[in-house]
């Protein structure tokens, strides 16, 4: 009997590390555009994200969307951050150097510096809509936020950033 309690206890963690190398990249990817721009941070906060999940990885193994669920937990994991920072950390307007294939890197740092000026909800509920490609209702279930909120909070959160980006946002659109 102790065998297979520890067969299965010793396949858990390799199951959660199958998953964590497979999603990872996506949850880092996902947090940096949160954090707007902090690739630093953005790591810490996918790390986080993965760690809380690892107490509990025999039940989530068994939900439908383990994938979906660590989205909502990165997401309130940044939340979170962003409730409990402290006052001694100095923001920045700088973004860490990343080497991307973009063919226009122009709008790539423009729309990280846009987003990086939005609230936390704000920025949330625009990168889970129109970079992670969510609709409402999937949004809505990772922000614990009923849909109309999500719509609204969108709406506001796009008319923010028109008015962040300004003229550039003409400069950028054209070709």
């Amino acid at each position: 009997m102790d065998r297979t309690t520890e067969r299965s206890e010793a396949s858990a963690p390799l199951d959660f590390m199958e998953f964590a190398a497979a999603r990872g990249r996506h949850l880092v990817r996902t947090a940096y555009l949160l954090t707007g721009g902090d690739a630093h941070l953005a790591e810490d906060l996918a790390q986080e994200a993965l760690g809380r999940m690892y107490g509990r990885w025999r039940r989530i193994s068994r939900l439908d969307n383990p994938a979906g669920y660590a989205q909502t937990v990165l997401v309130n994991t940044f939340l979170s951050h962003r409730r409990r920072r402290s006052s001694a950390e100095q923001v920045t307007d700088r973004f860490a150097e990343v080497a991307v294939n973009d063919p226009d890197p122009s709008l790539r740092v423009t729309m990280l510096r846009a987003l990086g000026e939005l609230p936390a909800h704000d920025r949330a509920v625009l990168v889970l809509r129109f970079w992670e490609d969510r609709d409402v209702e999937q949004t809505a279930a990772i922000l614990r936020l009923s849909p109309s909120t999500v719509r609204s909070r969108s709406s506001r959160a796009l008319v923010r950033i028109r008015a962040v980006l300004g003229q550039e946002l003409d400069e950028l659109a054209s070709p």
